[in-house]
């Protein structure tokens, strides 16, 4: 069981934005927030206080990045090596029990993930827990840069990269993974849509707008 306080949530802002131009995506707006600051933002508002510090994986752009008030911590791997080079730069540098990851490139992720993703842990056996939620075509499929995960799976980790690793699925596969649906009565179908292009970030844009009735 995950108590309060014992979890490091980090923004995964460290890709190379190549189908965005190769803009920096966690810098795009959102609403008139970057999108790094936007997740941050709704870290800090999750539910059920079991989350104790916050940081965030990033590659350029570092002073930026370093405004939004949090430590900034680029790829211990070189040559922008995946969202898995982050997982392996956040377990490195926690300092609780636990890692949670987002991407930089997800807005709306819900206010009880945490709380959602934690209980999977309720079983002593759990090393991992993912979210699995509706994509676009409407099937369930899972989300892998949305993860909770045991801070002492680090030797773990270091190994699979170690041996030329980059896929999250390979590396979670080796160990006791829940999935966690999030397709429930009441939860938002968009929640997990990411955005890839600009065209992508002012669609989710609107559809925000919209659904806070502006």
């Amino acid at each position: 069981m995950i108590e309060q306080n014992q979890i490091t949530a980090m923004v995964l802002a460290g890709g190379r934005g190549s189908r965005m131009g190769g803009a920096d995506k966690g810098l795009q707006n959102f609403n008139g927030t970057p999108l790094a600051l936007h997740a941050l933002m709704r870290l800090q508002l999750q539910e059920g206080g079991l989350i104790g510090d916050l940081m965030l994986n990033a590659n350029r752009n570092l002073a930026a990045y370093e405004a939004f008030g949090v430590p900034v911590w680029p790829d211990s791997l070189s040559d922008y090596a995946g969202p898995l080079a982050g997982f392996l730069t956040g377990l490195e540098r926690a300092e609780l029990p636990y890692l949670l990851t987002v991407p930089c490139d997800v807005p709306r992720f819900p206010a009880d993930l945490v709380q959602r993703l934690a209980a999977a842990f309720d079983d002593p056996a759990t090393e991992i827990a993912m979210v699995s939620a509706p994509e676009e075509d409407g099937q369930v499929r899972p989300q892998p840069v949305f993860c909770l995960m045991r801070v002492d799976l680090l030797e773990s980790l270091t190994a699979f990269t170690q041996a030329g690793g980059r896929k999250i699925d390979r590396w979670t596969e080796q160990h006791r993974t829940v999935l966690v649906p999030f397709d429930q009565a009441g939860d938002d179908p968009h929640a997990f849509a990411n955005t890839n292009t600009l065209e992508e970030l002012h669609r989710l844009e609107k559809q925000a707008l919209e659904k806070n009735g502006r």
